[in-house]
């Protein structure tokens, strides 16, 4: 998929295979299979050109590692919890980048000014991981 997405044009078998020779020695019915499979997972279109086929990915990579983040989400059975592991691996850069990402969701107008927030009781990682008592800390902290 990562070729298929740099290229950002419907691609031939042959010029996949090309660009990744550049780096190592692969086989044509190797690349032909792999794309035969992301076409047959539905990660790809293809359209016959003579007697091959020109592949073009069904979305950017931005959806497919969106896609990939919601399912990983989905298998959790606490949503509150899995969010606040996943935050807590970010880093700083990831966080702004998560932070930006809410703002253009959410828009301007809704984001909460900052005096509104001061009477609002700050929620905690155990809190929001569904933990009964919101004044402890998880038995396992600090381990």
């Amino acid at each position: 998929m990562t070729r298929v997405w740099k290229w950002n044009r419907p691609v031939t078998v042959r010029e996949v295979l090309e660009d990744l020779q550049q780096e190592r020695s692969i086989a044509y019915t190797t690349v032909m299979t792999v794309l035969d499979n992301l076409h047959q997972k539905g990660w790809v279109r293809r359209e016959a050109e003579g007697r091959a086929y020109r592949y073009e990915a069904v979305s950017t990579r931005a959806a497919y590692a969106a896609a990939l983040m919601n399912d990983a989400w989905a298998q959790s059975d606490n949503a509150a919890a899995a969010l606040v592991a996943f935050f807590g691996m970010m880093s700083d850069e990831q966080r702004q980048a998560l932070t930006d990402a809410v703002r253009i969701v959410q828009g301007p107008e809704s984001v909460e000014p900052p005096q509104a927030a001061e009477h609002a009781r700050p929620v905690g990682p155990s809190e929001a991981a569904g933990g009964d008592n919101p004044g402890s800390a998880p038995e396992d902290a600090g381990r």
